[in-house]
C-alpha cells in the first residue's frame, strides 16, 4: 500500500443497542485508541446533495460519527494528490478519526437532513484552521 496520510484515519465499528423504545447508540470512549482528550463536541446538519468544505485542520483530532441520515466525507492528500472516501450513517455507522493536516469535504446522500457529530481534541479555533472554496481541489462529486 502507497505511504498516504490518508492511511492515519482510522474506521471503527460503533455499537448500536436495538431497543422496542428506540436504540442506543455509541459514540466514543475514553479508553478508545484514537481518542487523546477532549476540547468540544459539536453537531454540523447537512441537506442532502449539499457539500461543505474543504477544510484542513493544523491541530484538531476529529471523531466523526453520523448518527442520522447518510454522508459522504472525502479527504485529500495534498503531497500525494490521492483522495479517501468513506460514506458512514444509518447503514454503516462507524466512527472516523481524522488527525491534523488532512483536507476534507463532505456531502448529504439522505433525503432531507443528516447530522454530523465531531468530537474533537480542542475546542474550535478559526485560527488553527485552513479553508478552501469547493472547486480548488478537482474532485467529482
Amino acid at each position: 500500500m502507497r505511504e498516504t496520510i490518508l492511511n492515519k484515519i482510522k474506521v471503527s465499528k460503533l455499537k448500536k443497542i436495538n431497543s422496542p423504545n428506540g436504540s442506543v447508540m455509541h459514540a466514543l470512549k475514553k479508553n478508545d485508541s484514537d481518542f487523546s482528550s477532549f476540547g468540544e463536541v459539536y453537531f454540523s446538519k447537512i441537506k442532502k446533495n449539499k457539500i461543505k468544505g474543504w477544510k484542513m485542520h493544523n491541530k484538531m483530532k476529529s471523531n466523526l460519527i453520523v448518527p442520522f441520515g447518510e454522508v459522504r466525507f472525502v479527504f485529500f492528500d495534498l503531497k500525494n494528490s490521492l483522495y479517501r472516501e468513506e460514506i458512514i450513517g444509518i447503514k454503516r455507522y462507524v466512527r472516523l478519526f481524522v488527525p491534523p493536516k488532512i483536507w476534507f469535504a463532505f456531502q448529504g446522500l439522505y433525503k432531507g437532513e443528516s447530522i454530523v457529530l465531531n468530537i474533537s481534541n480542542i475546542q474550535h479555533d478559526p485560527k488553527e484552521e485552513k479553508k478552501k472554496n469547493l472547486s480548488y481541489f478537482n474532485y467529482d462529486w
